[in-house]
């Protein structure tokens, strides 16, 4: 996961992922636009298990992150940089730059599957657990990126245990996809949350919330 090295920034003249878009309108008489962008809806997955009373959730490097945190150190880098350019970047900043703590999660890309048959697959690929849609509990859905995309995430709830566990998850390497486990302990999540020295998605934050107040005080007192 440390291991970037090349990196170039270039067009990006198609893609499987993102559609750029500009919509002109008419707002109480005010003539508008906005640029936007059209993507796939996704799922995420609270998983608890219950054998080990942690979280698990997944940790993977994010280039739109790593980006960010280069222009944030290079502002120079982006300046008078077009959609006809590219350019590379020297002596790029390390990877752990770019490396965010997030739920397990998937786009929504296969019609003939239900949102709990996606979110089952994901949770096998990412983490290794075998779990079916009757585990599976259905906590709520929200728009995310609602300035430039707007897509919907369907969040999910599931507990597992150290029996379901069927491999060492980690996604799909001939997909390009690089994801280590990670255990947050139940005693430890809240602190986890809000630390800011561990970057994370808003999804952590609100889920590990969600638990504490729904599931947390109905758990065996130890």
């Amino acid at each position: 996961m440390e291991a970037i090295e090349e990196l170039a920034v270039q067009p990006c003249t198609s893609s499987l992922y993102l559609r750029p878009f500009r919509l002109s309108y008419r707002q109480n008489g005010t003539k508008k636009f906005w640029d936007f962008m059209r993507t796939h809806d996704s799922v995420s997955i609270l998983i608890f298990n219950t054998s080990r009373q942690c979280f698990v959730v997944v940790k993977q490097f994010r280039p739109a992150v790593y980006m960010c945190e280069v222009e944030r150190h290079h502002p120079q880098v982006f300046q008078n940089q077009d959609k006809e350019s590219s350019f590379s970047l020297e002596n790029p900043l390390p990877a752990v730059v770019g490396v965010t703590y997030e739920l397990c999660a998937g786009i929504v890309d296969k019609p003939g599957l239900s949102l709990e048959e996606i979110a089952c697959e994901e949770i096998l690929e990412e983490c290794g657990y075998r779990v079916s849609t009757a585990d599976l509990r259905r906590i709520t859905s929200y728009r995310s990126g609602v300035g430039v995309m707007g897509s919907r995430q369907t969040l999910f709830y599931a507990e597992v245990n150290d029996q379901m566990k069927t491999s060492g998850g980690g996604g799909q390497p001939e997909e390009g996809e690089l994801i280590e486990v990670v255990e947050i302990p139940l005693e430890e999540s809240m602190k986890f949350a809000y630390d800011e020295t561990f970057p994370k998605t808003m999804g952590v934050i609100f889920s590990f919330t969600w638990f504490h107040n729904n599931i947390a005080p109905k758990l065996p007192k130890k």
